[in-house]
């Protein structure tokens, strides 16, 4: 069975985020979220937080499970027995950093391969951190993010609406 493993610190999970995993879904058998603790970004939700705003945006019966991780990735996909990674590629801006990781992945493990999926065009522009600037300032994310997340967004900055 191919596993992939879709890394990320998802803090929100956004649209776009779920684009790619349902791109990813139909590539490989199974999908492994991995959610990354990643505790030296100061993420806005808690680890438990990201992992259930996922499990809510994710059908009962797919090829996908949703888990954290922390330390080395290629460590976790070798425990996984994955084969490879999915990355989202918005726009040229990513390039150069997924390129530097890509690399050293690959240095780390020769077997396993990165896999750049990218988004539906409407979701080039977004990333977790712009959503949530706009967020605190009370802008219009709804149509970037699930509704979950939405309201779960509304809550963190004591929004009523």
């Amino acid at each position: 069975m191919r596993t992939a493993i879709y890394p990320g610190t998802f803090d929100p999970v956004t649209n776009g985020h779920l684009d790619v995993l349902f791109r990813a879904s139909h590539i490989f058998e199974n999908i492994i979220i991995a959610v990354a603790e990643n505790e030296e970004k100061h993420p806005l939700f808690t680890l438990e937080e990201r992992l259930v705003l996922i499990k809510e945006n994710i059908s009962e019966g797919q090829n996908v499970q949703v888990t954290s991780f922390s330390g080395l990735l290629v460590d976790f996909a070798r425990e996984m027995d994955a084969s490879a990674i999915v990355r989202g590629l918005r726009a040229v801006s990513d390039f150069e950093f997924e390129f530097q990781l890509t690399q050293m992945n690959r240095h780390l493990d020769g077997d396993l391969e990165t896999i750049f999926l990218m988004p539906k065009q409407d979701y080039f522009f977004t990333s977790s951190s712009l959503i949530k600037q706009v967020a605190r300032f009370h802008g219009k994310i709804d149509y970037l993010v699930p509704p979950n997340v939405s309201k779960a967004l509304r809550h963190k900055f004591g929004h009523q609406h």
